[in-house]
């Protein structure tokens, strides 16, 4: 290895310093006065002493930072809980109104003496006047920019009174149209955006907020503001770093080339030699080389860069392809045998493609790592709550958690919703979950004059550099459905006179602007314009190029069949709806609100058709539900259905498909929604769902003409031998045909192993009271398995079975229970009829005479006599 210096160079951008630790959390307790230091660089956290109130008001209340005008009202108890029945609409005044927040913190005597001091904001939402001691110090005007001001004249040494005022958002953009001359919320198709008039807020697209604070058809309209990211001052003297980056130049099972690249500001004075230290972490903790190269610091920014040579490395892969090592280091500038700054970063060593060829089908769109191909199984992702602050990390933790538990390996952070924190990126680079990352800007059009440009150029270079060395991170991507919304939502015709200038600017920012950004900061991944987007060598949303976004079932009133007739080269895209269960909705109703006609659970449905083309759907495959927990149980049933339907589907197209990733795994708040988990928590019947349709080795029958053919789809990289079971059964078990083979599963691959005409296979029977299974089995052990129907659910006579149910403790709070009816029992579903806990299957079909057996872990501690009292199961039959 060797390790050398470019000579230093001054860096026209100054961008932002991007903390690569995790951010501290919400409720983090550290005093102001308590100062950590990184060397020789100071920093004080500004956390505590905060109140907050209502601009014009004397009502000062105490106010938790990082947080929200909401959530601190809420603790205050001026608001009720706004998720609750139908606050909400109560508390649309809270957007509207100005808002203070003020703190005093003293400043110890040392850090007086530095030569620099700042203070920095991680993010504040969103329009900002900070005074320091009655003097301005900063104006924002962007929640995804870190905001820094130089405030050493302005300090003392006890009671510095920091003061941030918070103008509405409402109120700043009223009255930007006019000042542009033409009205991009006139841009937004009302309908599909939720748009809400008079009843709330809409979608500003003059404003770098996050979208899904604006009234999407997904969310609630709370238009929040607030010290929404941790406040820190910064003090520092000769240099300090401000930004450390690793750039992996080539990889081989041989080596691994890497450019350690530092940047440094130095202070007008500095000068004189210094040392820069690097120092290597392997993925099992064991010391890597330390490097050692002597500087000149100088005034304003440098860059010094290290090139370092690992041999033997061990490559990153997504789950299911192999390992997730890291490898971590860290960069110390020493001068005088002290310490002036040091930086950590954190890197997984991988290759990534995306790979876009011509080909029989048109041209490809798949994800290439370390060579092998990717199918993406995965799954959209939203914000976790509505009040962004209110995550914690072992939230962050347990839904990730169950996107891996589920056989997924991509999660797209959707660009309707913010830059995740560092703790989201740190734990997909663990759990080998790839990233699809939009950049913020979503279903609208968006100004571009000079100001905005700038704007978002800082915005972007520092969210970039925030996460470019996140090996997770496997695509960036301009826009959500803002190409496909020029094509086919008649953007064109509403801008009029305008939409040159309007279609200019989308250019200017999708097309000139972010490709020069990722040019300089990060060069290494592929770049789409937009999702979808077939770069216009076709409509958006083609099935021959780019990705595909695919709503007209669910958003339109199209047939589930009609997903089988999407074949797109990746579907990045697609959902169906359904209610929480019952125990979620009784957390925001009471029992008079218990009727999907009922105010409060129309307002708890954001979907622009909302319940009435729920109930469609679910009529047109189901009877109709005997009440109303059963009308949400049946729900889960539906959407489970469906998007198994469209997933199976998806993977045995492969490779012309090479991307599933349906719309989504998480809810905001409690509400009606696309999601496999709901806000609270619980899994839905698709959570459960999704494991098994996203099976590495998936079984998947399927009716073709008058065939039935049996296809295995196979990620593993390594040809797989197998038996492949058939069965037809009628619903008390009379196994009334049935056929094995053995077989090679090709690696990688879809393919067609048995094909049985129907008509051999039913033999007269009476397709309404059978039932195929299938079942595919490797050295003892099932890989996948599958049922299949010929008949919709409401025209069969399913029997309602006496389920049997055996408990067994497993340890202290992990239990067996093993299942077994005489009968067929068709979406069986677990729970308590008190308490919580979790069962590691649910919603599925237990064969006539099979045995089933599952965990349950419970929330505390319970009996085994108790849980034999709590459990209650249902099945489809008994919904209705």
């Amino acid at each position: 290895m060797r390790f050398f210096s470019i000579s230093a160079r001054r860096l026209a951008s100054l961008a932002s310093f991007a903390v690569l630790t995790s951010q501290l959390p919400a409720a983090a307790q550290q005093t102001n006065l308590a100062t950590r230091s990184d060397g020789g660089k100071t920093t004080q956290p500004i956390l505590t002493g905060w109140r907050f109130h209502q601009a014009g008001k004397d009502n000062w209340a105490p106010a938790t930072v990082p947080g929200c005008v909401h959530t601190d009202l809420l603790a205050t108890k001026q608001i009720e809980d706004p998720l609750y029945r139908d606050n909400e609409m109560k508390q649309q005044w809270i957007g509207k109104a100005d808002w203070d927040y003020e703190t005093t913190f003293d400043v110890a005597p040392a850090t007086l003496q530095r030569q620099h001091l700042e203070l920095v904001f991680k993010g504040l939402d969103t329009y900002a006047d900070v005074t320091l001691n009655g003097q301005a110090i900063l104006h924002t005007d962007n929640m995804f920019r870190e905001w820094r001001a130089e405030v050493k004249p302005r300090l003392k040494a006890t009671s510095n009174r920091l003061l941030i005022h918070f103008r509405s958002p409402l109120n700043e953009v009223a009255d930007l149209p006019k000042k542009y001359g033409y009205n991009l919320f006139a841009i937004n198709d009302e309908q599909a955006m939720g748009i809400v008039g008079d009843k709330g807020p809409v979608l500003s697209p003059y404003t770098r907020k996050a979208p899904y604070h604006y009234g999407w058809d997904w969310g609630p309209r709370f238009v929040g503001a607030g010290i929404w990211q941790p406040v820190q001052l910064e003090g520092w003297d000769a240099a300090k770093i401000t930004d450390f980056h690793v750039v992996q130049r080539q990889l081989s099972a041989q080596a691994a080339q890497l450019s350690l690249v530092v940047e440094y500001e130095g202070a007008a004075a500095a000068s004189g030699p210094a040392t820069l230290v690097l120092e290597t972490t392997g993925p099992t903790g064991q010391a890597g080389p330390r490097l050692e190269q002597a500087v000149t610091l100088q005034p304003n920014r440098h860059e010094v860069t290290a090139e370092l040579r690992l041999d033997n490395p061990q490559r990153w892969f997504p789950v299911g392809y192999g390992g997730q090592p890291l490898y971590s280091f860290k960069a110390r500038l020493v001068q005088g045998g002290k310490a002036v700054d040091e930086a950590r970063t954190r890197i997984g060593l991988r290759t990534i493609e995306l790979h876009r060829e011509k080909d029989t089908y048109g041209k490809s769109f798949e994800f290439i790592v370390n060579g092998i191909p990717i199918f993406a199984k995965g799954v959209n992702w939203i914000p976790a709550d509505i009040f962004q602050t209110r995550v914690t990390n072992p939230r962050y933790h347990k839904l990730l958690q169950a996107a891996k538990d589920c056989n997924m390996n991509m999660v797209r952070v959707w660009g309707g919703g913010i830059y995740e924190n560092q703790y989201f990126y740190d734990t997909c680079d663990e759990m080998g979950l790839l990233v699809w990352q939009d950049f913020l800007f979503a279903c609208s059009f968006y100004p571009g004059d000079e100001a905005f440009n700038n704007n978002v150029r800082a915005e972007l270079t520092y969210q970039v550099r925030r996460l470019r060395d996140h090996p997770s991170i496997a695509i960036w991507v301009g826009n959500n459905e803002n190409e496909v919304a020029w094509q086919q939502w008649g953007v064109p015709e509403k801008m009029g006179s305008h939409k040159l200038d309007v279609w200019s600017n989308y250019l200017k920012l999708y097309r000139d602007l972010i490709p020069t950004i990722l040019k300089t900061e990060d060069p290494s991944r592929p770049y789409v314009s937009s999702s979808p987007s077939s770069d216009f060598e076709d409509m958006a949303g083609s099935q021959t190029t780019g990705d595909m976004h695919y709503w007209d079932v669910w958003g339109g009133t199209a047939p589930l069949s009609d997903y089988e007739k999407q074949t797109p080269r990746f579907m990045s895209e697609y959902g169906f709806q359904s209610f929480p269960e019952l125990k979620s909705v009784q957390q925001f109703t009471v029992p008079a609100d218990h009727d999907i006609a009922s105010p409060v659970m129309k307002e708890h449905q954001r979907s622009a058709v909302g319940n009435p083309r729920l109930q469609e759907y679910l009529l047109r495959d189901y009877k109709a539900p005997k009440d109303f927990a059963s009308f949400l149980y049946v729900s889960q049933v539906l959407q489970a259905q469906a998007i198994k339907l469209a997933a199976e589907h998806l993977r045995r197209n492969r490779p012309r498909t090479m991307g599933s990733m349906y719309w989504q795994l998480d809810d905001c708040w409690g509400v009606a929604s696309w999601s496999s988990i709901d806000y609270y928590g619980r899994w839905k019947a698709l959570q459960y769902y999704a494991k098994r349709f996203y099976s590495p080795v998936l079984v998947s029958p399927h009716e073709e003409g008058e065939n039935v053919r049996i296809y295995v789809v196979s990620d593993q990289q390594a040809a797989t031998p197998a038996t492949l079971n058939v069965r037809l059964l009628d619903f008390n078990g009379k196994v009334l045909y049935k056929q094995s083979a053995a077989l090679q599963v090709e690696p990688l691959t879809s393919k067609v192993y048995l094909d049985i005409p129907k008509a051999k296979l039913l033999k007269g029977q009476d397709s309404k009271k059978v039932v195929l299974s299938c079942e595919l089995q490797a050295g003892g052990t099932t890989l996948s398995t599958n049922t299949h129907y010929f008949a919709l659910p409401k025209e069969m006579a399913l029997p309602k079975a006496n389920i049997t149910a055996t408990w067994q403790p497993a340890t202290d709070s992990t239990y067996q229970v093993t299942l077994k009816s005489k009968t067929l029992a068709r979406e069986v579903w677990l729970s308590l009829a008190q308490g919580d806990g979790f069962f590691g299957d649910n919603y599925f079909d237990l064969l006539p005479g099979e045995t089933k057996v599952l965990t349950f872990k419970s929330e505390g501690a319970i009996s085994v006599a108790e849980l034999r009292k709590q459990m209650v199961v249902r099945t489809l039959p008994d919904a209705f």
